[in-house]
């Protein structure tokens, strides 16, 4: 957020998105990625869509585990 912000106000001080890009140091592309995403959420919303994401990895690292975990039953109960 804060470096979109600083294109931002680059931009308004004449400079173009490319020159704002460089001086944060990223790409045109992942400035643009990140405005799409970003660009009209608020620091809170920001904040909320991290973890939400944070807890959705952990989430499908879990459901992948115990995936793993049936499968490695089931092919014992078969084995036996």
């Amino acid at each position: 957020m804060a470096k979109l912000r600083q294109v931002e106000v680059l931009v308004g001080q004449g400079k173009t998105v490319a020159e704002g890009v460089r001086v944060i140091g990223v790409t045109e592309a992942a400035y643009d990625r990140w405005r799409s995403e970003y660009g009209g959420l608020k620091l809170d919303q920001v904040r909320r869509l991290k973890q939400l994401e944070q807890k959705n990895g952990r989430l499908r690292r879990t459901v992948a585990d115990l995936t793993l975990e049936k499968l490695v039953l089931e092919g014992q109960t078969h084995c036996v």
